[in-house]
């Protein structure tokens, strides 16, 4: 495996100019510049008629013979390599993969009384949940397991087959054998999928190639927190050192030698570190993205209160009507958020007063009579100060996960997933929460190694 300087993430950056919008929009910061810790923010269909008819027989029902549609197989059987699998007799894997389908078009309700959730839900649940199995153990830098890398793949690229189906018209130019030209409807990739879907396989097939590349010989090792053997007594005093409250006790202890690591082994890790941390920074801009483009449910808005001010309480407001001397930093510092509950509360108490100020600042004038000068004057001075605080708003909510990078999802954003019908949105949403959380996870680990060496060139 080649060294990590290999990885390159000017590729997908570059063709997908919207992921380094959204980071520069954001400030151009990471969430992993502070310590690091463990964390894991937990068809549209084609009917097959046309395939089964003639050219004569669909003029015979009166459908234009020109226009275009999908075969509905074949993006499957070449996504899944069902014939391959077919033809090597692996019954096992096409069981599995029936199994896979059934729930999900149950909807998870195995009764089948139709009481399951909708394919959009379903499916991002099954993303989640093969993250979890297959993932689910990784508390150290090693390669995964040859047989949990085919389960990824194999069954991420069953439930990433759908997306062959999520299609839209767009028209075209056709040159008939006659000469003439007419304009017909072509399909084609969604644009959201088309875009963010090719760059998301891209991470993810630069995550494994990364884990791969622990499997040369290491100079650290890990052991559990029960070995009592002299030569963790240095990795322990480390993992006291850097406990948290909400520390997840039952991972490894990282351990290197006596003199430390090696400059090449330093350097070979900081170089694998970066190119996870600018994965972590496009799988979360992808991530942000999707959330933004869901649409809102409205058993959140109804949950809202009637003002922005009285969503996030006076002291909030009242620095953010501070005029020019508005500071986040100094907002942060005065609430003095100490635990990750008081971060997340006043994180869904921030966003519920984004929401409800953008609201109003997008309503407009509509309804207020257009004699009435003074009345319209009022309301534009209105809509000009509900953007300021909700662009005020925005930027403190962000400056807040900057400094509690662990923050779980808000209210709004997992209201968002539970009630989304949107399989397109779905599965990009999942995809790039699952590739975040395991990027994070690797920057985590790799940070306890370089910190630990530090420790022990300390002494």
């Amino acid at each position: 495996m080649g060294s990590p300087s290999t990885f390159d993430l000017s590729s997908v950056i570059d063709d997908h100019s919207s992921i380094t919008d959204s980071i520069a929009g954001a400030g151009g910061f990471s969430p992993l510049d502070s310590i690091s810790i463990d964390y894991s923010r937990t068809i549209s269909e084609i009917s097959t008629l046309s395939d089964l008819c003639s050219s004569d027989e669909r003029q015979s029902f009166g459908w234009p013979s020109t226009v275009k549609l999908l075969d509905p197989a074949s993006p499957v059987l070449t996504k899944l390599g069902m014939k391959q699998q077919a033809g090597e007799g692996d019954e096992a894997v096409l069981d599995l993969m029936r199994e896979r389908f059934s729930k999900l078009l149950l909807g998870e309700d195995m009764s089948g009384g139709g009481k399951g959730v909708c394919s959009a839900v379903a499916i991002s649940n099954a993303i989640t949940n093969l993250y979890a199995t297959v993932f689910g153990q990784f508390r150290r830098l090693e390669p995964l397991p040859p047989e949990k890398k085919a389960m990824w793949r194999r069954e991420m690229d069953c439930l990433l087959s759908i997306c062959d189906y999520i299609v839209e018209f767009h028209p075209s130019i056709q040159n008939l054998p006659n000469g003439s030209a007419s304009e017909v409807m072509e399909t084609r990739p969604r644009s959201d999928i088309h875009v963010n879907l090719p760059a998301l396989e891209k991470l993810d097939t630069m995550l494994l190639d990364m884990l791969e590349g622990f499997h040369e010989k290491r100079e650290f090792w890990y052991v559990e927190d029960g070995d009592r053997s002299p030569s963790v007594a240095v990795s322990r005093s480390f993992r006291r050192l850097v406990q948290k409250n909400e520390e997840k006790w039952w991972l490894p202890i990282p351990c290197v030698p006596s003199g430390g690591l090696s400059e090449k082994c330093l350097k070979d890790l900081r170089q694998k570190r970066d190119c996870a941390n600018q994965i972590h920074k496009a799988a979360m801009a992808i991530n942000n993205g999707i959330l933004a483009d869901m649409q809102v449910p409205q058993s959140y808005v109804a949950t809202l209160p009637k003002s922005g001010r009285a969503s996030v309480g006076d002291s909030i407001y009242r620095h953010l009507v501070a005029g020019e001397q508005f500071c986040t930093d100094y907002l942060l510092d005065y609430l003095d958020m100490s635990s990750e509950h008081e971060a997340l509360e006043t994180a869904d108490r921030v966003e519920a007063a984004i929401y409800l100020w953008r609201r109003k600042a997008s309503s407009g004038t509509g309804g207020v009579p257009r004699s009435s000068w003074e009345m319209v004057k009022d309301l534009v001075v209105d809509a000009d100060k509900n953007e300021v605080l909700a662009s005020r708003a925005q930027s403190f909510l962000i400056k807040l996960k900057h400094r509690h990078p662990g923050l779980s999802q808000t209210t709004l954003d997992t209201m968002k997933i539970q009630y989304n019908k949107d399989v397109g949105q779905g599965i990009l949403e999942s995809y790039s929460r699952v590739l975040e959380s395991l990027a994070f996870s690797l920057v985590s680990f790799i940070d306890d190694v370089v910190s630990i060496d530090e420790t022990v060139k300390r002494r």
